[in-house]
C-alpha cells in the first residue's frame, strides 16, 4: 500500500496500473478475492509463486534488490565487485541512508535511505521515528545498526503492533543515553572507512497516527494462500496490515497478487 503522512496516514492500494483510496471503505466490509494469478512485479510474467515480496523466481535470483544483502545491509558487496547490478547498487547502496529510532511494538532501531523517509516508518506501523545518523552508504548504516542492535531491539513484534499503540517515548533522551554506549564502535567505523560519512543529526522527531477505530483483541491472520476469499469489516489500517474484524492480512506480503477488492 502507498501512504501519504498527513494528520492520519493516508493509504491507497495499488490495483492494477490505478490507485484505489482505502479510506471511503473504513467501517464498512469489504471482499478481497485472491483470482489465483501472481504477476512478477519485475518483468510481469505469470509466476505460481511469489518470491521476494512479489518476484518471480529467475528475477528474484538475477535482481540485486533480492539479495540477501536488502535484507543484512552489513553485508553489502559493492565495494567487491560482485553486486548483480552494479548500477542499480551505485543507485540504491551507494546513497546516503538513515539510522534511526522508532516506536513500533516498543524501541527498536533501524535503517532506510533517506529518500524513503518518513515512508519507511508509515511502512513499519512506527507511530514515532528519530532519525539519529546519516551515512553515506547502505553497507556503513548496516553497521551501525547492528552496533545499536546490541542494546535495543531491531525488529517489531507484529503482534504487539496490531494490538494497539505502545507508549510515547522520549526518543531524544534515549538516543542520547545509548550514543556513548556505542561511541567506540562507531568511531572505529569511521577509522575503517574514512573515506566514507557517518554524521550525528540532531532532527525533530516525526509522529504518525493511522486510521484505526477498533484494534483486535486477539490476532488472527488471513492467507490468500490458503483463503482465497477474505471478507470483513475494515476496523483500520496500521503499517502494510489491514485490520478486519475476522483477522488481520498483511498487504505487502501478496505483492504480486492479483486481487478484486469490492464491498
Amino acid at each position: 500500500m502507498e501512504t501519504h503522512h498527513n494528520d492520519v496516514v493516508d493509504y491507497q492500494l495499488p490495483v492494477g496500473d490505478n490507485l484505489l483510496p482505502l479510506t471511503p471503505y473504513m467501517g464498512n466490509r469489504i471482499a478481497l478475492h485472491y483470482t489465483g494469478n501472481i504477476y512478477c512485479v519485475s518483468c510481469g510474467r505469470k509466476t505460481n509463486k511469489s518470491f521476494a515480496q512479489g518476484h518471480c523466481f529467475p528475477c528474484m535470483k538475477k535482481l540485486a534488490a533480492c539479495d540477501m544483502c536488502i535484507m543484512k545491509p552489513e553485508t553489502c558487496h559493492y565495494y567487491e565487485g560482485t553486486c548483480r547490478e552494479p548500477e542499480w547498487g551505485e543507485a540504491n547502496c551507494m546513497a546516503p541512508h538513515i539510522v534511526y529510532l522508532a516506536n513500533t511494538s516498543g524501541l527498536k532501531v533501524g535503517i532506510t535511505r533517506r529518500s524513503q523517509t518518513p515512508t519507511r516508518w508509515m511502512d513499519q506501523g512506527a507511530t514515532q521515528a528519530l532519525p539519529i545518523y546519516q551515512v553515506s552508504t547502505r553497507l556503513l548504516s548496516g553497521l551501525v545498526e547492528i552496533t545499536l542492535a546490541e542494546h535495543i531491539a531491531d525488529k517489531t513484534n507484529w503482534r504487539t503492533l496490531l494490538k494497539g499503540n505502545s507508549e510515547p517515548l522520549d526518543l531524544p533522551a534515549l538516543r542520547d543515553e545509548l550514543k556513548p554506549q556505542i561511541s567506540e564502535r562507531v568511531q572505529q567505523i569511521r577509522l575503517d572507512w574514512p573515506s566514507e560519512i557517518i554524521e550525528e543529526l540532531d532532527a525533530e522527531i516525526f509522529t504518525f497516527n493511522y486510521p484505526v477505530s477498533e484494534f483486535p483483541e486477539k490476532i488472527s491472520s488471513h492467507n490468500f494462500d490458503k483463503t482465497p476469499l477474505v471478507t470483513g469489516k475494515l476496523n483500520g489500517i496500521k503499517g502494510q496490515y489491514l485490520l478486519l474484524d475476522t483477522g488481520v492480512i498483511n498487504i505487502r506480503k501478496f505483492t504480486g497478487y492479483e486481487i478484486i477488492i469490492a464491498e
